[in-house]
């Protein structure tokens, strides 16, 4: 009766294993091989098992089974190796993308760069005695890297590059994984074609840095999807990332005509202070595009009215935007858009608020297309 038991155990395991055994066997060479029943009745392990266990097993086909056994513990420990190609490219921050450009050597670049506006006679003039501070000494380095990284292409062979380009579109998908250099997946997050590269001009690759800033900084991410939602409206869409190249535009231009050097210098920074104007300006123009209903046949006279009040109100707009920031963060709904016609004090912005009321309308009343200076820098479109 052991002797049974142990047979018995014995052919019960081997059931298990033959099977395994049979479908791997089939699989040789990456496709199936069917064999005829005739064929398989031949095999001497195949006869042993169809006995039942009744009869003696020899030790040639007790060696047989256990290497069986053992290749099918081998089978099973196998893990699939997933290259490096296929893992998803790491997102990236500010940050790190902007170490990138303070320690790559920009020599060559900086000497094409035009960090202020040249002007002579009266207007020079006129601009020392009546226009904004200089801006700092010791930030002349800061401002002159923001304006290199705009002389800078879109180079596909930096790493950086590559990932700062994932990162917004992943950021703004939600897509985990990385979509090609190129095709019309751009145009969903609001690229002109097929090429992100073709829509940097003015602005080169600080156009995507701000961007970058806007979806990865946590406060202002909900605020960057909020305005995704928007340009993806069925009446009022625009194309999302041309139009925040577009406000970039308008902060360089901001800086070039030193209307943000008093705030950089009573920050005594550079980069910070842009950053938030850009998101600042981005606020702005979605706040009126979403409650003035507009569309993009609107989009170059929005630009223009934006450009002007942004470049006229620096401090304004940053606080505009802290006030924004810090109601989102308390959980309250953010107040609506500016209405150009009456602006009401914020109660944050306590006395100097109240103090400003009698100019706030006047200052949101957007000027025209007609009444545009003809030397104003800059062409506010969609570029």
């Amino acid at each position: 009766m052991e002797e049974d038991s142990g047979v018995t155990s014995h052919t019960e395991g081997l059931n298990g294993v033959s099977h395994e055994c049979k479908e791997t066997e089939e699989l040789t060479n990456g496709h199936f091989n069917h064999k005829p029943i005739s064929a398989l009745k031949q095999n001497g392990l195949l006869q042993s098992l169809a006995t039942g266990g009744e009869q003696p097993k020899t030790e040639e086909e007790s060696a047989e089974v256990e290497q069986a056994r053992e290749e099918w513990e081998a089978l099973e420990s196998i893990q699939p190796v997933v290259s490096e190609e296929s893992s998803p490219t790491p997102l990236i921050s500010f940050n790190e993308a902007l170490q990138h450009f303070q320690t790559t050597d920009l020599g060559e670049v900086l000497k094409n760069i035009q960090p202020t506006i040249r002007r002579t006679g009266l207007a020079a003039i006129t601009h020392f005695l009546f226009g904004p501070p200089r801006i700092h000494r010791e930030l002349l380095e800061e401002r002159d890297l923001v304006f290199a990284i705009a002389q800078c292409s879109l180079d596909n062979s930096q790493a950086v590059h590559m990932r700062v380009l994932q990162t917004i579109y992943k950021r703004l998908t939600g897509s985990k994984q990385d979509c090609p250099r190129f095709g019309t997946h751009w145009e969903n997050v609001g690229f002109q074609g097929t090429d992100p590269a073709t829509d940097l001009r003015g602005t080169g690759f600080l156009g995507l840095m701000h961007t970058l800033y806007l979806v990865m900084d946590p406060e202002t991410l909900p605020l960057a999807r909020d305005i995704y939602k928007l340009s993806q409206h069925p009446t009022q869409n625009f194309p999302f990332c041309v139009m925040s190249i577009n406000m970039t535009r308008i902060a360089l231009h901001a800086l070039r005509e030193e209307a943000l050097s008093k705030e950089c210098n009573r920050r005594q920074q550079v980069v910070g202070v842009l950053n938030e104007f850009f998101v600042a300006t981005f606020l702005h123009l979605y706040q009126l595009w979403k409650s003035q209903q507009k569309t993009i046949s609107d989009s170059g006279f929005v630009l223009k009215e934006v450009e002007l009040f942004a470049k006229k109100n620096p401090k304004q707009m940053l606080r505009r935007l802290d006030v924004f920031l810090r109601e989102r963060r308390s959980g309250s709904a953010p107040r609506a858009s500016p209405d150009p016609t009456a602006q009401q004090p914020s109660p944050c912005l306590g006395e100097r608020g109240a103090r400003s009321e009698g100019t706030r309308g006047k200052e949101m009343h957007f000027t025209g297309v007609c009444e545009l200076t003809p030397d104003m820098e800059g062409e506010a479109r969609l570029i």
